[in-house]
């Protein structure tokens, strides 16, 4: 990369980040719940967009490229503080179909919460960082297929949960 181009590169990236500092927040922090580790991930997030700024082929490819980092920041975070245990489709499905309620009132957040970390990514990132599937498969490194049967099913999850609750709450 030529310097008038890395500089372009910088440019493009500062604006990048001033501009959507907020959903990179906002991205983070629905995985860890704490504002101070948010902020951590966001600053350790851009931190390694610098350093390996070279690494981006495409300019284009900012948006998901960026938000990989975030992602994988994230979840680094979480396997670092232990405070994510991944769990496999079939026990989360039994988990979500189960008949006892450990919470009194359900809502979005503490459904999206129970889900495996793979159905959750995919949620976020399509429905409140509003990314079309292509980009979230980006983001995520897996195919449009994976990413489509994975929301499929996570959308499925979310609605056995919330149903289960709705249920409960009309006895």
């Amino acid at each position: 990369m030529g310097k008038k181009s890395r500089c372009n590169h910088d440019e493009l990236f500062t604006s990048f980040i001033r501009e959507n500092k907020e959903n990179f927040y906002r991205l983070a922090y629905s995985y860890v719940k704490n504002s101070e580790d948010a902020l951590d991930i966001v600053q350790d997030s851009i931190h390694k967009a610098i350093v390996s700024m070279d690494s981006l082929q495409d300019i284009k490819t900012l948006k998901s490229w960026f938000y990989r980092i975030v992602v994988n920041t994230s979840l680094d975070f979480l396997r670092k503080h232990k405070r994510v245990s991944i769990v496999d489709a079939e026990t989360m499905e039994f988990i979500s179909s189960g008949s006892e309620d450990h919470y009194e009132d359900i809502d979005l957040e503490r459904a999206l919460d129970q889900l495996a970390p793979e159905y959750k990514s995919i949620i976020v990132l399509r429905f409140f960082e509003d990314l079309k599937i292509e980009e979230v498969a980006d983001v995520l490194n897996e195919n449009v297929n994976t990413i489509k049967t994975r929301l499929y099913k996570a959308l499925k999850l979310l609605r056995v949960e919330l149903n289960d609750e709705i249920i409960k709450g009309a006895n």
